[in-house]
């Protein structure tokens, strides 16, 4: 994958805690940058899947009522299925 260039500006402790942590870890501070996105990224998108799937099971009786159970194209919901 190609890499680009993104500069910030964070205040000097901020920068501070950035080279500490990322020497802690043995890695350059880029890489460090690099995998706290990533990792916040993929959080949030485990936390919408998860999210969504507490909606749809608080709310699993009323999409029955409203739009049946065994349905052309709906499928039974199964229960512990995330």
């Amino acid at each position: 994958m190609a890499k680009t260039q993104l500069n910030v500006r964070v205040d000097e402790d901020t920068a501070r805690a950035a080279r500490e942590r990322a020497l802690a870890r043995g890695m350059s501070v880029n890489r460090y940058i690099e995998e706290l996105v990533k990792q916040d990224a993929g959080e949030i998108g485990h936390t919408f899947v998860e999210s969504a799937a507490d909606f749809m099971k608080q709310y699993e009786s009323v999409f029955a009522e409203e739009f049946g159970v065994g349905r052309e194209g709906s499928r039974p919901v199964r229960e512990g299925r995330r």
